[in-house]
């Protein structure tokens, strides 16, 4: 049985961690693990105010393809994940995933795999903004 795959969205909008989980919820899955990414107010020991993430056209695709690799694991039953573009502030929520199998340890693998590709993967680069006024670009080419 092939794992389902939903990815909600390359998106602006705010995230939701409850319909992340709610996507990736079966009857056989004894575990289900999220993790949400948050904007943070320090980056390597310097205050940060605010974030703002762009996007390549194709990032949706290759969030899809990173989710299909992970949901072709057989030990996964579902697979949710989504990530932000636009303007975030401190608190804000840029990567939502979640991922269901029958038992915890697969479940926090899988999510953690899930997390690692699309932070390495995604066309997806950030602009830190710093207290000081100063800014910096993150995972730009």
């Amino acid at each position: 049985m092939t794992a389902a795959v939903t990815v909600l969205a390359v998106t602006d909008e705010p995230l939701d961690l409850a319909a992340h989980e709610a996507a990736v919820a079966d009857r056989r899955a004894g575990a289900v693990v999220s993790f949400q990414g948050v904007v943070r107010d320090h980056d390597h020991g310097r205050p940060v105010t605010l974030l703002e993430y762009e996007g390549h056209p194709s990032a949706a695709d290759v969030l899809r393809e990173v989710a299909a690799e992970v949901a072709a694991d057989p030990d996964v039953y579902a697979v949710a994940v989504s990530h932000r573009i636009g303007r975030l502030d401190i608190g804000d929520v840029a990567l939502v995933a979640a991922v269901s199998t029958a038992h915890r340890a697969a479940a926090f693998a899988a999510c953690a795999r899930l997390v690692d590709e699309a932070k390495a993967r995604l066309p997806i680069w950030k602009r830190q903004v710093f207290a000081d006024g100063t800014e910096e670009w993150v995972n730009c080419p």
